[in-house]
Parts: C-alpha cells; sequence; structure tokens
C-alpha cells in the first residue's frame, strides 16, 4: 500500500500535514510529529505584527525611550533593526527544522505592510522552506473598500512574492469572500501553486456574567468539517489547476477520507493533536490504511476526487437550502 501524494510539487509519504500552530513552533513538538507519520509540517507563521509588538516593547523599556520622542527617525530606524533581529530567530528557527527534519518544511508568514510579504519570503526561502504558505487574512469589515479592491490585494500580494522566492507558493483563504471560486481563478492565473480552504479566525464571543467580549472555543470541531468539504469538492471539480489542501474540522482518519474524496491534495491537521495528542497522528494514518484496505484500494490515486461527478455537485455540493428537513 502506498500513501505518497505530491502537494506544491513536493513529494510527502502521505496526505496528512500538521498545520501551521504554537506547536509547529516548537522543535521538539515538531520531532515528534514527524516521527509519528506527518506527511510534512507548516511551521509557525511569522507574523510581522508580534515582531513590531515585541520591538516596541523592548523599546518602551530601554533608557533611550524619551530620546524617541524627540528623535522620531532615530525611533524608526531602531524599529526597523529591531524587526530585523527579532526576525533574524525565527530564520534560524526554520534552518534548525529542516536540519532536523526528514519531511518537506513549509513557513508561513503573516505580514501588516507591503514591503515586507516579498522581503519575509524572500529571507524564508534563503533559510531553506522548501514551500511558503501566505496567511493573508484580511477581514472584510471596511465599508469603504469594495470586494473587488479586497481581492487586489491578494493578487498584488501573491504578485510581488512570486517575484521574489522561487520555492512553490500556497495561499490560505478564509470563506468571506463575494465569489470564491472566481478568486481562487484569479490566484491560480497569477501562479498560485496551491490553496489552504480554509483559515481559521479569532472568534470572538460574549461572557452574560462579566458582559465583556472572551475567546470562543480555541479549538476546531468536526461539526466544521462541511464547509471546507463543500469548497474542495467545488475548486476540485472546477479543475483549478493547482493543489488543494482541506483544513479545519478533521479530527480522524474519517475526515482525511472524506477530503479526499472530495478532491484535496492533502488535509491539514492540528487541533485534534491538542485534544487526542501528537501521538493519535499514528492512529490517523492506521485508520487511513485499514479504510483503503476495506475498499482494496492500493493508492491514493485510487479513490482521490472518486466522489466527484455532475449529479453529486448538483444535488449536493451546490446546493444552498435543504429540499427537505425531518425537523419541519
Amino acid at each position: 500500500m502506498n500513501l505518497s501524494t505530491n502537494y506544491l510539487g513536493l513529494q510527502l509519504k502521505n496526505p496528512i500535514v500538521v498545520s501551521s500552530s504554537r506547536m509547529t513552533g516548537d522543535l521538539e513538538s515538531i520531532k515528534k510529529c514527524i516521527d509519528a507519520g506527518a506527511g510534512a509540517i507548516v511551521l509557525k507563521s511569522l507574523f510581522e505584527e508580534q515582531l513590531r509588538i515585541k520591538t516596541q516593547s523592548t523599546m518602551d523599556g530601554s533608557r533611550a525611550s524619551e530620546m524617541y520622542f524627540w528623535f522620531p527617525e532615530a525611533k524608526n530606524l531602531v524599529m526597523e533593526q529591531g524587526i530585523k533581529a527579532n526576525m533574524e530567530q525565527y530564520l534560524s528557527f526554520v534552518y534548525k527544522v529542516k536540519e532536523n527534519s526528514s519531511v518537506p518544511i513549509i513557513a508561513s508568514i503573516n505580514c501588516q505592510t507591503p514591503n515586507e510579504w516579498p522581503h519575509f519570503a524572500a529571507a524564508i526561502q534563503e533559510a531553506g522552506a522548501d514551500a511558503l504558505e501566505l496567511n493573508i487574512a484580511i477581514f472584510p469589515f471596511n465599508n469603504s473598500m469594495a470586494s473587488c479592491e479586497l481581492e487586489e490585494v491578494y493578487i498584488q500580494i501573491l504578485n510581488q512574492v512570486k517575484k521574489h522566492v522561487s520555492i512553490p507558493v500556497s495561499i490560505k483563504l478564509g470563506h468571506y469572500f463575494t465569489n470564491l471560486c472566481a478568486l481562487a481563478h484569479r490566484l491560480v492565473e497569477n501562479k498560485a501553486d496551491g490553496l489552504v480552504l480554509f483559515n481559521r479566525y479569532f472568534r470572538p464571543d460574549i461572557d452574560i456574567d462579566s458582559m465583556k467580549v472572551v475567546e470562543d472555543n480555541y479549538f476546531s470541531s468536526s461539526e466544521e468539517l462541511p464547509e471546507s468539504l463543500r469548497w474542495i469538492a467545488l475548486m476540485a471539480e472546477n479543475n483549478l489547476g493547482c493543489d488543494l489542501a482541506a483544513s479545519s474540522g478533521i479530527h480522524s482518519y474519517v475526515g482525511v477520507v472524506k477530503q479526499l474524496l472530495a478532491g484535496a491534495d492533502v488535509t491539514q491537521i492540528c487541533s485534534t493533536l491538542y485534544l487526542n495528542g501528537i501521538d493519535y497522528l499514528t492512529e490517523i494514518i492506521h485508520g487511513l490504511e485499514s479504510w483503503m484496505m476495506s475498499h482494496n484500494f492500493e493508492t491514493i490515486k485510487d479513490f482521490k476526487g472518486k466522489s466527484l461527478n455532475k449529479q453529486t455537485m448538483d444535488a449536493s455540493f451546490e446546493r444552498v437550502h435543504f429540499m427537505n428537513r425531518n425537523f419541519d
């Protein structure tokens, strides 16, 4: 039996990728994921915002903090130098992970300023990452920005990054778009090598006792699977010409199998490893193997996208409303 697959031009021993999280920001945890059988690792995102906050905190605590008020140009220079120093730590981490890894390593970045996207990307390529995931994540709350303008920002970021790197580049998308399939086609036309569906954003809640805003459940649940399953199927059926990674709500081998049947090239998991332990990754792989064996499949290609056909797409994945509900 052969579980190997290809994603972003990289050969993976299986289609189970550990997605970007605090877990993949720690070398020892990454080693455990690899030992448990991970097909690839997406490193914890490098956030420009975090670098700026960390640098600002250091500056505020220094003796020279008052001087920055009188010499703002000095503050800007120190800020840029501080960001560079903090970024070097991440680049060193990428290098160390590559030295200690037997699977493909995909870096991840999120920037605030336009010029930093290509700058960060080029530096990460130099550090040895096999591919890059752009965690763009622009939340569409600005009523002065039209949807087409927001989408254009994604295109511009991708174009700038592709000019500065030769490694494969994927885009991690949210589902807050007017026409996701149309945007996906534009991204592929502008040389996106892959799409990750979906990004899971911070989820606010309200504590009715304290009457304050709090964070909702940090982890995903298997109930979130159908959202990405629908769009993976629609994208796969559209023959985009890029690789597809399914993310969010995949908590067992069952979720992995469903996404592969829908046409995903790989699946990304995270929350289930926090909830069940890193070793649970091995159980997921064994579950996938057992399912393949019971259905007489020898390779991933034998069943990838097998659930896609015109009748299925029209009747299920393109449907919005319920036709009959047993609770009406």
